[in-house]
């Protein structure tokens, strides 16, 4: 009983923030009557205010949010582009925010490109040590190297999430240093909705650590198989 109730617990630890935004994200994605643009237009808009005009603003894929600093080029889904809801325009203004530290060169935008490559290269290294898991177990025939491999599996994905936190800074200073002064100053969403709106980019502030925990919930389905 414990076991299963601790079981619980992990589980909603390492799945509930990914279920959160998703949950946030899709809850305020209701169109609003009188909103005066979409999340396109309001990126293009504050594209010529902070005169960003190498800037690159375009609609991308299904579940695609996101600024590359490579490309100089803020990506936005359809349901965010084209969409006159609270998450729409509250997304747009949060990924101008991530062009606007970019272009200021702030050091807080040095963050991503730090840590974000040693996440994935972590995450990718943990993932194939869970599936050559059960050869090595095969190959060797011994509990004790299968076991090593199992923590340094789970081990690599661990800090993978932490490199993940370590760029938290970055995404809360685009959130609430950037996107929320901007759209109450800009007056472009109405008082009544701020707190919701404040709630929106804590969520897209957390969209990696919440991905990121995500995959670590890959190892309870591989202890299960190897038990």
């Amino acid at each position: 009983m414990l076991y299963a109730l601790g079981a619980l617990l992990l589980i909603a630890l390492i799945y509930g923030p990914s279920l959160w935004v998703r949950y946030i994200l899709r809850k305020y994605s209701t169109t609003l009557d009188g909103m005066p643009g979409t999340g396109g237009e309001l990126a293009l808009h504050l594209k010529e205010q902070f005169k960003l005009d190498e800037l690159v603003v375009e609609q991308a894929g299904d579940g695609e949010n996101y600024y590359s600093p490579l490309e100089n080029a803020v990506r936005l889904e359809p349901s965010v582009f084209n969409g006159k809801s609270l998450t729409a325009v509250a997304t747009a203004a949060h990924e101008i925010g991530h062009a606007i530290q970019f272009t200021r060169n702030e050091p807080v935008s040095h963050l991503r490109s730090r840590y974000m490559p040693i996440a994935l290269r972590l995450q990718k290294a943990g993932t194939y040590l869970m599936f050559a898991l059960p050869i090595i177990g095969l190959v060797t025939k011994s509990p004790h190297i299968a076991g090593l491999t199992l923590l340094i599996g789970i081990g690599t994905m661990l800090v993978s999430v932490a490199m993940y936190a370590a760029i938290l800074p970055e995404e809360y200073d685009a959130s609430f240093n950037k996107a929320l002064p901007i759209l109450k100053k800009g007056q472009y969403i109405p008082e009544v909705y701020l707190p919701a709106v404040n709630t929106i980019l804590k969520a897209c502030a957390y969209t990696y650590v919440a991905a990121a925990l995500t995959n670590v919930f890959s190892l309870w389905r591989w202890l299960r198989f190897l038990r």
